[in-house]
């Protein structure tokens, strides 16, 4: 891609185990977790050399909170999202009392000099209402660095004063120590006078107990509770001037502010050729995407230097998964199609031909994940061959279709036939219900509740948060099945099967028609989530209708509606499309599936957007998507991350604590967005890339080297031009290829006669 030297894992971060902000003469020196110990040198709020915090923590219940994440946003500001589980969980209709899914998030802002100034948030992303004891566990020794690791020299008077009104209290801490000296002729009495005071404000009365601040509060379901800490410091007897204000995490009006920002218009400026664009940025993250696959690959399930298989993620999912492998190839296609040899051929070889209840198998399904760790070798659990998801049955012929357009070779793509077709029969044997549409249901007492792309116990709910009940058909489901008949309708096609393909377009004609009259919801001018247990919809504001966009099943009048509802505020965060809508009683930013933002999931909007013509909302995701790529170490996105509103209380998302990274559908996530605003649909059989470039503002310039197409190797440069046009130009080719600008927008997924009757004509 690029002659520059490749990126490496390398980052060196100063202090690892503390975190500095500072302002002026303060210090604010704290662990990782956020907390101050006073066992420790490096750690206290420091002002004129004096530890004027020596112990500082929040607790939820007696009990430290779990850090989810936490940076420094300016050099004197810093946020810390944390979470732990309300006290009376198992009241919820789950009975679930995992703190990602059950969360009470306590948001920490600290802003210093000199002083600090802290707002704290406690809210309740639960169902249910709660009552909590809240409590500040603080202290303060007055020490000076050297002394806190060595004997402590000064012994002075230290006293403290409470008072308490019943929305604002005042602490003060007053210190004064004395000492005698001589020293070789210099004698004489010194004097010092430190303090702090802290001056609160917060809902409810607080409860002072010496060295902790207590606070009971009730939370009604998605409620907030807000304090403001004010630390304000003392030199010899005179208050400081604390240069901090609520919510300044970027900026202030304060004149320290005011200063800063004369310099900073005042002072020469540095600047690149290509300022204000993510280019550099975009050129990381897509280096970092393709040393991830690398490094995700299970090279004993290798079948040549052409055919290899890829782990799901790090450290959890260290196991091959057949959804996130079929994915995760179909979004790499640009970069190779290795990884598509491999997914198929692994899923042919291990496609279930029997029913076994327990492992979720019947015959024509293909698997779901393949673990080798010895509980599950040992069958404690089913999950050594377990076939416990919908999703890789229909994706099999999309990614065989995907195939067969990169490569034409017949001999490659033969053999995967059979096990596509009796994919598609099992889905219509066993997923397909008498209402036509597909729906999932375990059959193993171990199996997953939920199979379709989102797998979590809790992810389906009603409008009203309550649990949908299985079977269960997403409006997804249908969208990949309709998709995959036309796929592999035409791949058979081109194997003189024109009959099987036939049937396969009528079917998924029969489909889409089906599903538009049934899943569109007028009033919301969207689609429903899902077909409950008694075929009715579950009328949820979620990401599902997104992927029915890749699909193709969604009728052309309302495509654009879909695409302007999931990118409104309350689907789309800034960094990305949410789970599910944070309007939605269910809504949690922590959880998994209700209400995180998954990039492999935005990348197929992404996609979608700009297949069915809409460059802006394909423009808006992409760049939320690099952009979110850039806050994370070595520019790597991981598997999911919070869905926090992306505003200047928010500067950036909260972490889900498990999601794994590298993960190999975020790792290919960034690539297939280039696909997209290069416009890339690939035709080998007729020795044809078809392109649709609309590079942004953001990404004015980029190069794509040695792309196969077939036996053909090309490299094209983009570029924007004055006009805000994208131009190309070829650099090099190797090969018999036709690079053809197609401006008319194909449906996703044209009908396969469409397709096959196009005839392209390059652009002189």
């Amino acid at each position: 891609m690029n002659s520059s030297p490749e990126p490496s894992l390398i980052q060196i971060r100063p202090r690892q185990d503390t975190i500095h902000v500072s302002r002026g003469r303060t210090a604010l020196c704290m662990g990782r977790e956020g907390t101050i110990r006073e066992e420790s040198a490096r750690e206290g709020l420091y002002v004129y050399g004096t530890r004027m915090l020596s112990r500082y923590r929040w607790l939820i219940e007696r009990k430290e909170p779990q850090l989810s994440v936490a940076s420094a946003v300016k050099q004197h500001s810093w946020l810390a999202y944390y979470y732990q589980a309300p006290p009376n969980c198992r009241d919820t209709d789950t009975h679930d009392c995992e703190p990602l899914q059950q969360t009470l998030e306590l948001r920490v802002v600290r802003v210093v000099g000199e002083g600090m100034h802290e707002d704290v948030e406690l809210t309740n992303h639960t169902r249910i209402a709660t009552t909590v004891t809240l409590e500040l566990e603080f202290n303060a020794d007055f020490a000076a660095r050297s002394e806190i690791t060595r004997t402590r020299l000064q012994r002075g008077r230290l006293t403290r004063k409470w008072s308490c009104t019943a929305n604002t209290a005042d602490l003060v801490f007053q210190y004064e120590a004395r000492h005698a000296y001589r020293h070789q002729g210099n004698r004489g009495v010194a004097r010092i006078h430190r303090g702090i005071t802290l001056h609160l404000e917060a809902d409810g009365e607080p409860r002072y107990l010496g060295r902790r601040i207590s606070f009971k509060i009730t939370l009604e379901p998605h409620a907030s509770w807000h304090a403001c800490l004010h630390w304000t410091a003392e030199v010899g007897g005179n208050p400081l001037p604390l240069m901090a204000e609520c919510n300044a995490l970027f900026d202030g009006s304060d004149d320290w502010s005011r200063r800063e920002d004369q310099f900073d218009s005042e002072s020469a400026s540095i600047h690149t050729p290509l300022e204000n664009t993510l280019t550099s940025t975009a050129r990381g993250v897509l280096w970092r995407a393709k040393k991830d696959l690398s490094a995700l690959r299970l090279f004993d399930l290798d079948e040549g230097e052409r055919n290899w298989k890829i782990a799901a993620g790090v450290p959890t999912y260290v196991a091959f998964f057949g959804r996130d492998s079929l994915t995760a190839a179909r979004q790499a296609s640009i970069l190779t199609t290795s990884l598509m040899t491999g997914a198929l051929s692994i899923l042919a070889a291990t496609q279930a031909f029997a029913v076994n209840d327990w492992r979720d198998a019947q015959p024509g399904r293909m698997l779901h994940e393949h673990h080798t760790d010895p509980v599950s070798v040992l069958n404690y659990t089913p999950h050594a061959l377990y076939f416990g998801a919908f999703t890789p049955s229909v994706l099999y012929p999309i990614l065989l279709d995907e195939l067969w357009h990169w490569t034409g070779d017949r001999e490659l793509v033969r053999p995967f036939l059979g096990p596509a077709i009796r994919a598609l029969a099992w889905a219509d044997e066993f997923s397909r219900d008498q209402s036509g549409f597909y729906k999932y249901q375990t059959r193993s007492e171990q199996g997953l509740k939920n199979q379709g792309w989102k797998d979590s116990f809790d992810c389906m709910v009603y409008p009203d948060g309550s649990q949908v009940q299985t079977p269960v058909g997403t409006c997804e489901m249908q969208g990949l099945a309709y998709a995959a008949k036309l796929s592999l309708a035409e791949v058979l096609s081109q194997f003189g099967r024109l009959e099987e393909a036939e049937k396969l377009d009528r079917e998924a004609q029969q489909l889409r028609a089906q599903f538009n009259q049934t899943f569109w919801m007028e009033k919301e001018e969207f689609l429903a989530m899902a077909l409950d247990n008694e075929n009715h919809l579950v009328e949820t504001i979620a990401s599902e209708p997104g992927h029915c966009l890749l699909s193709g099943i969604v009728e052309p009048s309302r495509v654009e509606r879909i695409a302007q509802r999931l990118l409104q505020p309350d689907m789309f965060s800034g960094w990305g499309i949410r789970t599910l809508s944070s309007a939605h009683p269910a809504y949690n930013p922590f959880a998994y599936h209700r209400g995180t933002v998954w990039p492999v999931e935005n990348a197929a909007f992404v996609l979608a957007f700009g297949r069915c013509g809409l460059q802006e909302q394909m423009w808006t995701l992409g760049k939320a998507i690099f952009e979110s790529a850039a806050l994370f170490q070595n520019l790597r996105l991981p598997e999911t991350f919070g869905g926090h509103q992306r505003d200047t209380l928010h500067p950036f998302p909260g972490l889900y604590e498990k999601a794994d990274s590298p993960q190999a559908w975020s790792a290919t996530a960034p690539v297939a967005v280039l696909q997209a605003l290069l416009g890339l649909e690939p035709d080998a059989p007729s020795k044809t890339l078809f392109i649709n470039p609309n590079l942004p503002e953001w990404l004015p310039e980029i190069s794509l080297r040695n792309l196969q197409l077939g036996n053909a190797r090309v490299t094209l440069r983009f570029s924007r031009n004055k006009n805000e046009e994208t131009e190309y130009e070829i650099e090099s080719m190797h090969g018999d290829l036709n690079v053809v600008r197609e401006h008319r927008t194909w449906p996703t997924f044209a009908r396969w006669r469409d397709r096959i009757q196009h005839e392209a004509k390059p652009v002189v």
